[in-house]
């Protein structure tokens, strides 16, 4: 396992054997954070998931702007710089709370205030609990290893990854599930947890995952059932060994999960969305190929998720029934990950400057599917997030407004009123 969880395809224990892993105690961490970032990113996410800009693998070094005469820096580790307000014609107040990660640390926005949940620097992709009050996160630490791989028993250092949950108020973080793999006699391996996503009742978390055994799964999507402690498998199509990423629940629908299956064209990667039915275990796509990371709006009926080109990752809005875009948001090449507001009438997204990640939020006028958008505005100023972990988003009810009752038609019955 990599610092940041990300997966080493041909880097673990698999049904075929796997080889490329460092021997003897070398770090597999600090391999990674040079290989992984050059392979995993660009060969996962290239070809797996799409075209990711390279600055979106979490790069926090100071890196040039789009000018390159100008350089930028971020802000320290333990700050986070948010811009004065705007004026109320650009954007909206920002309601509920959003949760980002910097530096492998969790941090909450509120009503413009930053404020760091997480120490320790190993903490990524967090979400909240549909009630708002707890965060889960997938946390990595360090343990020795030791495996057979090819036939050559070997000794490696290992980042396990546990999936966690915090107080909103702060606190000591619990541990739901955890990644260690323990073989026969003394072998110990790890396998991956990802993109953790919690359903509306809250009994559910899909991840992506190839535990409980990664000698004979690949890292897919899976189901956490809380009430009886147990993984289940839905036994998803997949392309192997690129497997599935992304997953989110639909609004007000307990047993509906929208994934990423991820494929390849060649070179080029080709990733869908599908929604699966825990209640018919059945699964559709929902789009060709082309997207990632999506968001649901909450009313259910539309995604937004991040759409991957020749010319890099923007920001889009689908519909779930057919699967066409209604709406681009940006067309900069350099944004991803967007997340919808409970309140429905704005998306925040990751947007990357030269090396430096970034949030930005986009206000959404008029009414589906014929919206249009205002001028993006960023809600944090060189800050250098980690662009791995995407942005979760909560809206208490209170902060909602209320839908409007449509008016009867001038002449209508009741029973055909709308």
């Amino acid at each position: 396992m990599s610092a940041s969880g990300s997966p080493r395809k041909g880097a673990g224990p698999r049904r075929s054997g796997s080889g490329g892993l460092q021997p003897g105690g070398v770090p597999l961490a600090a391999v990674l954070s040079i290989i992984g970032l050059l392979a995993i990113g660009v060969v996962t996410f290239a070809l797996g998931s799409g075209d990711i800009p390279f600055s979106v693998a979490g790069n926090n070094n100071p890196g040039s702007s789009d000018d390159p005469t100008v350089q930028k820096t971020p802000t320290p580790p333990d700050e986070v710089v948010v811009p004065t307000a705007p004026p109320v014609d650009v954007v909206k107040p920002i309601p509920g709370t959003l949760v980002y990660v910097k530096d492998g640390n969790i941090w909450l926005q509120t009503d413009r205030t930053p404020q760091q949940l997480t120490k320790g620097g190993r903490d990524a992709m967090p979400t909240f609990s549909p009630d708002g009050k707890l965060v889960y996160f997938v946390r990595t630490r360090p343990a020795n290893g030791r495996w057979t791989i090819n036939g050559a028993l070997r000794d490696y250092k290992l980042d396990v990854p546990s999936l966690m949950y915090i107080p909103v108020t702060g606190g000591s973080a619990k541990r739901v599930m955890d990644g260690v793999v323990d073989g026969p006699g003394n072998l110990k391996w790890s396998g991956f947890i990802r993109n953790p996503a919690v359903s509306p009742s809250g009994r559910y978390i899909a991840i992506a995952t190839d535990l409980p055994d990664p000698t004979r799964s690949d890292v897919v999507m899976k189901i956490w059932d809380t009430r009886r402690d147990r993984l289940i498998d839905p036994g998803l199509s997949q392309v192997a060994p690129l497997g599935h990423q992304d997953p989110v629940w639909r609004p007000g629908a307990t047993d509906q999960l929208l994934y990423v299956r991820s494929d390849r064209d060649g070179a080029k990667g080709t990733p869908r969305l599908y929604l699966y039915d825990m209640s018919t275990k059945k699964s559709r796509a929902v789009t060709g190929p082309g997207y990632l990371h999506p968001s649901f709006s909450p009313d259910g009926k539309y995604i937004t998720a991040t759409k991957t080109s020749a010319f890099g990752t923007d920001v889009v809005v689908l519909s779930l029934a057919t699967g066409a875009e209604v709406l681009q948001l940006t067309n900069d090449g350099t944004s991803w990950a967007p997340v919808w507001s409970a309140a429905g009438d704005q998306i925040a997204y990751l947007h990357s400057s030269g090396q430096l990640v970034d949030l930005e939020v986009a206000q959404l006028e008029g009414s589906a599917p014929a919206w249009t958008v205002k001028e993006s505005v960023p809600l944090t100023q060189n800050a250098g997030l980690d662009g791995a972990s995407h942005p979760a988003w909560y809206v208490p009810a209170d902060q909602i407004p209320a839908q409007p009752t449509p008016a009867p038609t001038v002449g209508a019955s009741p029973s055909t009123a709308p």
